[in-house]
């Protein structure tokens, strides 16, 4: 891992299915799942649930700037949600399920505010872009259960994906998934 690694923070609804194509990266040299932009300390998966924490279930990864640019972060950011929806992802609803992009400096934010310009510009998506770009607050760690869920339980996790919704909607905006 380079001495130069970045972090890059995004939202995009259940956690678990936001690792893997981040992994798929080459430059990218971590992933965790957690909770980011709320209120409270320390929270669990139960209290962000319930909507009351200000948290939402969040991907931190540290990068090596070298190997993957961050526009190239937030092309695979937005190709794994919709951008559109503003009451969480797929089947899941709710503050706790909404996407952001979380910025650790200047660079990222106009990157991110550039991406939107473009996705509003050019697509695929009709209606406008809801995903707010906001500053990196404390991540916190979720429990280690959840980490790498898309590993630990891969069936459960394939068949959560594609009953959310999340799969066909790629597929459809995007042509794969």
């Amino acid at each position: 891992m380079s001495a130069d690694t970045k972090l890059a923070t995004f939202a995009g609804g259940c956690f678990w299915c936001m690792v893997g194509p981040f992994e798929q990266l080459d430059g990218v040299d971590s992933i965790v799942s957690g909770y980011t932009g709320g209120h409270t300390e320390n929270p669990t998966y139960e209290e962000v649930c319930s909507d009351t924490t200000g948290h939402v279930e969040a991907i931190q990864m540290r990068y090596d700037p070298d190997k993957v640019s961050y526009e190239e972060l937030l092309n695979t950011f937005w190709r794994q949600i919709d951008p559109t929806d503003k009451g969480g992802q797929f089947n899941d609803r709710g503050e706790s399920y909404q996407t952001a992009i979380f910025y650790h400096d200047e660079d990222q934010k106009q990157m991110a505010e550039a991406s939107i310009q473009n996705l509003e510009q050019n697509g695929p998506f009709t209606e406008p872009i809801v995903t707010p770009i906001r500053p990196a607050k404390v991540f916190y760690l979720a429990e280690e259960h959840h980490q790498d869920y898309h590993k630990k339980n891969k069936f459960h996790y394939q068949l959560y994906k594609k009953g959310s919704g999340r799969e066909g909607f790629i597929k459809q905006y995007w042509g794969g998934a």
